[in-house]
């Protein structure tokens, strides 16, 4: 770990603070700009902090209120996801604001917790886009995971009618639901994919070479096509 500070267990907040200043890169921190985020820490090397830290409630909490990036994707890794309360997710997920920080905080510790279902019905109807866009992004993983919560013919009524002209996140967040959709609800599947060719979100998506595109239509006959092989 290239940092001039080393992290244990007993280090405090400024100490990380010091530690991810002496790891800031300026050029990571101009690529993640461009994508709404505000570090400039290559993740790998701020995976090492955590691994040195160690788990940490305690001092992860005081991470999160820094309201600093770098201190909040730290504090996803060594908090502990059975000690937040369905209040304490929802208060979280409402301080995510940037990208990374909201799909750190859902992936490593909304979705281990067993609040889960009931923070999604919380969030998904929000009249924040961005703290919508957290309840679409666990509906996607709900449709994986627990379809048996879900009224997913009626989740496809609200996508047909909204994402088209939902701000950014929120339309990724409904792409990606109604993606899912299509690809593990065989009998939704022709109405998902007429969704998509319909309203084109991210048709013109640029794709590198070798990736699945996430024009709706695309993404599901592939992924489709891939578990018939």
């Amino acid at each position: 770990m290239s940092t001039d500070i080393e992290l244990s267990p007993s280090s405090n907040v400024a100490d990380v603070q010091g530690a991810l200043e002496s790891l800031e890169d300026p050029r990571i921190r101009a690529i993640n700009e461009k994508h709404g985020d505000d570090y400039g820490v290559n993740l790998g090397k701020l995976r090492a902090l955590a691994k040195a830290l160690k788990s940490n409630h305690e001092l992860a909490t005081e991470l999160w209120h820094t309201d600093q990036t770098g201190c909040q994707l730290l504090a996803t890794l060594i908090c502990k996801p059975r000690a937040f309360t369905i209040d304490d997710l929802e208060q979280w997920v409402r301080q995510s604001r940037t990208p990374k920080v909201q799909a750190w905080f859902l992936n490593y510790v909304v979705k281990k917790s067993k609040h889960l279902e009931e923070l999604r019905r919380r969030l998904v109807d929000d009249q924040d886009p961005v703290v919508a866009s957290a309840g679409w992004e666990l509906t996607a993983h709900q449709v994986v995971k627990a379809p048996e919560n879900l009224d997913q013919s009626a989740l496809l009524d609200v996508v047909e009618a909204q994402m088209l002209h939902a701000p950014q996140r929120l339309q990724w967040a409904m792409n990606n639901t109604l993606a899912q959709i299509g690809i593990e609800n065989e009998e939704l599947r022709p109405r998902a994919l007429r969704i998509g060719e319909s309203l084109q979100v991210l048709a013109d998506y640029p794709t590198p070479a070798g990736c699945t595109s996430p024009f709706a239509p695309i993404w599901i006959n592939e992924m489709v096509k891939r578990r018939s092989a």
